[in-house]
């Protein structure tokens, strides 16, 4: 098994990620390489907790331009974590 703090990168704290926690559902961005099984075993090794669901998806970059040069920005890898009944996990404690 890898270890967990490799699979986990970050938290995604956006407007709507926010509205998601009042839902006990939470996101992060994983390893590009991370299958489901993997990060549920890795949120539930940090953070204490009974995952439920995991939902991942692949953000393709975005076309970017800065003056007369193009650019992209950077692909990555997004999960959305939904934890059981009862159960948070404290982001900004």
């Amino acid at each position: 098994m890898k270890d967990p703090r490799e699979v986990i990168i970050r938290p995604v704290i956006t407007e709507h990620s926010y509205d998601m926690m009042s839902k006990n559902t939470y996101t992060f961005e994983v390893a590009k390489d991370a299958n489901k099984v993997e990060i549920r075993q890795a949120i539930e090794a940090i953070f204490d907790v009974k995952v439920v669901r995991v939902n991942t998806m692949n953000v393709k970059p975005k076309p970017k331009r800065v003056r007369y040069q193009q650019g992209y920005t950077r692909s990555w890898k997004k999960a959305m974590v939904t934890l059981a009944e009862g159960q948070t996990i404290e982001l900004f404690g």
